[in-house]
């Protein structure tokens, strides 16, 4: 992309009502955006990434869609092996399908496992957001 140059992709709306702006634009201009609030008439506007781990809705997993899926269906909130509609597990009693997995392999130390796969503050969600950026060469 040119520098300098935005182009809009798309617009959607939160379940919050807010509205988002999806542009694109080249790696110089999205670093000094980064830095700033973004000043659109009388509007303030935060700025961020836009970005879309893909995610299987049967086995709760990373890196897929239920389309391609192999695994077994596994539910959201409490790991175990029913769907999400079937769930009586308890709010205090959640369990991370994917904080799971990751203390499994990892080497660096564990994480929570004590929330539901769909939180977006899981640990190992944040970490792929944060090995999504770190792979895109801006």
């Amino acid at each position: 992309m040119k520098p300098g140059k935005v182009a809009t992709r798309f617009k959607f709306r939160t379940k919050g009502g807010d509205l988002n702006m999806v542009v694109e634009v080249g790696p110089e201009t999205r670093k000094k955006l980064l830095q700033t609030k973004l000043k659109m008439g009388w509007l303030i506007c935060s700025v961020g990434d836009y970005l879309v781990v893909k995610w299987c809705f049967k086995c709760r997993k990373y890196n897929h869609r239920h389309q391609e899926c192999k695994g077994e269906e596994t539910c959201p909130l409490c790991a175990g092996g029913h769907s999400l509609k079937d769930c009586i597990t308890p709010s205090n009693q959640h369990k991370c399908t994917n904080c799971m997995s990751y203390n499994r392999q990892s080497k660096k130390g564990k994480v929570s496992e004590n929330h539901s796969s769909l939180s977006k503050d899981c640990p190992s969600l944040q970490a792929m957001l944060t090995k999504y950026i770190q792979n895109t060469d801006y």
